[in-house]
């Protein structure tokens, strides 16, 4: 009769044999590497320094223009790495999703870099500008990989909606989502950095204009008020980003604007946004007049609205968001207020005051409010400056800012 084996016994025996012919103990086994958040990482590129300043030269117009050249002396460092990573987020619904990004690495050989969470990108509408797809077109491929040639470690969240979601419609100016997708973009790329012993002296900054300036404040405000012990957040600049929903709302429903339809589409996929996500799943009648109210229910954030915004409001539901008693509507929009809060981070705003796609007030009452609060906020006006105009002193502001803080 065959006797049967111990493998109670037998198993810890052959690990113990294993390790002694390898010539190793349980204490030198080093623990392999979790990744939370990281789901996966591919190269999109090497770029030298020339090939960077060719780049510069295509969209600057060259460097015969003085502002440019000190942007590139002062930035161009290194070489850099451009990867696409694909991480977990949560979405809208609070359930998982993978997500994308750019991540931007420069060729330092070992020096201590800090990380900068940049663009929180502004609106686009393509998926081709999507910072993980790393087109000419895209801030990643522009502004981006500047920055990470200076020796900074870059991580570019495509937001929810683009990259490898983009199956999934964007949550286009909404807090939360946009805060969640960029923050679990920096813990993916803690955990790529890692994984690659880059030596990440675990600074990290923020930044993004635009849309970006909006998401770089909700984030900002999220890891203060959620995650404080998780990073060493150290500067934050936001440019032109829509912080005051309710006033800017306002402003648009009652005060005659632009009426240029570029920037009104934004406005309708706002009000699209808040409508979809907050549950209130009104038709677009109950927002806007014939004959836009047909063409946006049909054709969404592409219809054509060419005259001033607030001509083109339903006036019962004007009449209701001043006298405050659409409450769904209201309450959706409060929700996305991220102006009045006490920033701990040292902040700097920066915005034109003849913008008038996101209006300068956005800036001034985030100012003065955060500052009532004991906030760090600075707010730095370009006299003059349109959203397009004020984008390079924003850039540079932001790289002065951030050089004193490495």
């Amino acid at each position: 009769m065959m006797k049967k084996t111990n493998f109670k016994l037998f198993y810890p025996i052959v690990t113990v044999i294993f390790m002694l012919l390898n010539g190793c103990s349980s204490s030198s086994i080093e623990p392999i590497s979790v990744n939370k958040y990281l789901v996966s990482s591919s190269l999109i590129g090497k770029y030298d320094k020339s090939a960077l300043q060719t780049r510069v030269n295509g969209f600057t117009g060259g460097v015969g223009n003085p502002t440019v050249t000190l942007l590139v002396n002062a930035l161009l460092k290194y070489d850099i790495k451009a990867y696409k990573i694909v991480y977990k987020t949560k979405n809208t619904d609070g359930m998982e999703i993978e997500a994308s990004g750019a991540l931007i690495i420069p060729t330092v050989n070992g020096e201590s870099i800090p990380m900068i969470s940049q663009q929180q990108h502004g609106t686009i509408i393509l998926d081709a500008q999507a910072p993980s797809n790393y087109q000419a077109n895209s801030e990643a491929y522009s502004i981006a990989s500047i920055f990470a040639s200076s020796g900074y470690v870059i991580a570019c969240p495509d937001y929810i909606g683009y990259g490898v979601s983009k199956n999934v419609v964007h949550p286009y100016e909404h807090r939360e989502s946009l805060a969640q997708a960029s923050l679990d973009m920096i813990r993916a790329s803690s955990e790529f950095v890692s994984n690659e012993k880059i030596n990440w002296n675990k600074k990290l900054m923020l930044t993004g204009y635009s849309q970006g300036g909006f998401a770089t404040m909700a984030l900002q405000k999220k890891i203060e008020e959620q995650f404080s012990t998780e990073f060493n957040l150290v500067a934050s600049t936001c440019g032109a980003g829509a912080y005051n929903k309710t006033q800017f709302m306002k402003d648009l429903f009652n005060n005659s604007t632009h009426g240029i339809a570029e920037y009104n589409q934004l406005y309708i996929w706002v009000i699209q946004t808040y409508n979809r996500l907050y549950g209130l799943n009104r038709l677009m009648n109950t927002f806007f007049k014939e004959p836009y109210a047909t063409d946006v229910q049909a054709n969404g954030n592409n219809a054509t609205i060419n005259v001033s915004f607030n001509l083109a409001i339903n006036e019962t539901f004007k009449k209701n968001v001043n006298d405050g008693t659409d409450t769904k509507f209201l309450e959706a929009v409060r929700d996305n207020d991220v102006f009045d809060w006490a920033a701990k981070t040292e902040t700097q705003l920066f915005h034109g005051d003849a913008d008038q796609q996101v209006f300068y007030s956005n800036s001034v009452t985030a100012e003065k409010a955060m500052k009532a609060k004991g906030g760090k906020v600075t707010l730095f006006t370009t006299v003059g400056g349109t959203h397009g105009s004020t984008l390079s002193d924003y850039a540079l502001g932001t790289f002065s800012f951030f050089n004193g803080k490495r």
